[in-house]
């Protein structure tokens, strides 16, 4: 091995385990522990889904701020926002402030639950004199075609008496007008990219009540309901504002935030991996390695489905750089994977254990994995 070997280290987060910074830092103690003329470039990586806002300011040098809002039932929550590097460039997860995770199951009602929360992020973005939004939509417990953030953005959505919608998707089958004189004008300035990976329209069988509702709590009866009031919604916005949301790929995304966002901002929906590799400039990394080094908590043959190990292999191989991806769990028919980049997939775990063990002995598992690979690299041939 050539004295001036250069690793990069381009994993995803583990999810319940650790961070993708503190993987590479794992990976990197493992190496070192073998030969420490090996230069290793860390990329905290992501997919545009949880854990995404975290790698980019990570990779960036950036900050995370922290926000008291609406969250999706109503009450007040604390949610986060970053603010990349250079300060031109915001990130946000709408999980953060409008997400599944924060709705008790029994408490978990798509006709009432609003995206108000991830408005109010957006707005606290625009205070810091940002060029661009990053806005990842996974993980949402609303079905309110992103209204909630449009009202917190100044946007009023009216009934046919001129009062002001509530919350909710139950709410917007009685929508009949839409006043954006209050909207906030500073956002005419910001570029509002969306990263997304489904491709569902707002409405129909494939649609954003259909296909997600019901992990939402919606009961069948709900689902019609909130389907065509999303139809209804659409409506009104190619009425009022000129833009056809109905059937764009994408549009039925986090409840239909995919189409709030392309109608009202102006949104671009982007593949997630695609952004994070953009904004942590990952392929000038790659440019100048010997090989990369990726990972995630499973790999299986969902992987090869825009997750963060596919984008990183897709990446090196365009250099024709070895791949190598470790996991926690190593699921069915990886056997795909070979076959678009990857070159090795090793498994971090020492044994059988359980769940609640293997997570908290992630980053030692990961080192010790890592050391072992280079010290097969080192034995000669």
């Amino acid at each position: 091995m050539k004295k001036d070997f250069i690793i990069v280290l381009a994993p995803d987060s583990f999810k319940e385990s650790m961070t993708a910074k503190e993987a590479c830092e794992a990976m990197e103690r493992g190496i070192k522990k073998v030969n420490k003329n090996i230069s290793c470039i860390h990329v905290p990586m992501a997919d545009g889904g949880e854990g995404t806002m975290q790698s980019l300011i990570d990779a960036t040098e950036g900050k995370i701020y922290s926000l008291k809002v609406i969250g999706p039932l109503g009450n007040e929550v604390e949610a986060k926002y970053g603010i990349l590097g250079k300060g031109q460039v915001a990130v946000i997860e709408m999980a953060s402030a409008s997400g599944l995770e924060l709705v008790p199951i029994e408490m978990r009602n798509p006709l009432i639950t609003t995206t108000f929360g991830t408005g109010q992020l957006i707005k606290a973005c625009l205070s810091h004199g940002i060029k661009r939004l990053i806005i990842g939509i996974g993980g949402s417990a609303t079905n309110d075609g992103g209204a909630g953030v449009i009202q917190a953005l100044g946007g009023r959505l009216l009934d046919e008496e001129g009062k002001e919608l509530g919350f909710g998707g139950g709410e917007l089958g009685k929508l009949s007008n839409i006043d954006l004189s209050s909207f906030d004008s500073r956002l005419k300035d910001i570029e509002v990219q969306v990263a997304c990976d489904v491709t569902n329209p707002l409405c129909g069988d494939y649609g954003a009540a259909n296909v997600f509702g019901q992990q939402k709590g919606a009961t069948k009866d709900m689902i019609i309901t909130l389907d065509n009031n999303l139809k209804h919604y659409a409506q009104i916005i190619k009425e009022k504002l000129g833009k056809d949301v109905l059937d764009l790929p994408g549009a039925g995304a986090a409840g239909g935030l995919g189409a709030g966002l392309m109608a009202f901002l102006d949104g671009n929906l982007r593949r997630g991996i695609d952004i994070v590799v953009e904004y942590t400039g990952l392929e000038e990394k790659v440019r100048n390695a010997d090989m990369v080094w990726t990972g995630e908590g499973s790999i299986d043959f969902q992987t090869q489905y825009g997750k963060t190990p596919i984008g990183v292999a897709t990446v090196a191989k365009k250099y024709n750089k070895p791949v190598i991806a470790l996991a926690g769990r190593i699921g069915e028919g990886i056997e795909v994977l070979y076959e678009k980049g990857i070159d090795a997939i090793f498994s971090i775990m020492q044994g059988v254990t359980s769940l609640e063990e293997a997570l908290a002995k992630g980053q030692d598992n990961i080192e010790r994995t890592s050391e072992n690979i280079i010290r097969f690299m080192n034995i000669p041939f």
